[in-house]
């Protein structure tokens, strides 16, 4: 393991587990190991159908809501 893939895995240990298995998934398609696909839930599927919606009357986040976002994560 490289130093800079050893010290992303120490990171992501202190991340809730919900984080910790979305970067797993991430991991995984990366490697070329994805697996069976992540089954969406009804909630999840009206959430996506949200955001599609919004881009496409082009309303996205602001970089400051960005931000934000980024920061309540720790990142």
């Amino acid at each position: 393991m490289t130093k800079l893939l050893d010290q992303a895995v120490e990171i992501a240990r202190a991340l809730p587990a919900d984080a910790q298995d979305d970067i797993a998934r991430i991991v995984l398609q990366l490697a070329g190991d994805e697996g069976a696909p992540v089954a969406l839930s009804p909630e999840e599927r009206a959430a996506i159908a949200e955001s599609k919606a919004q881009a496409a009357k082009g309303q996205f986040a602001t970089d400051d809501e960005v931000r934000a976002v980024w920061a309540k994560h720790g990142l």
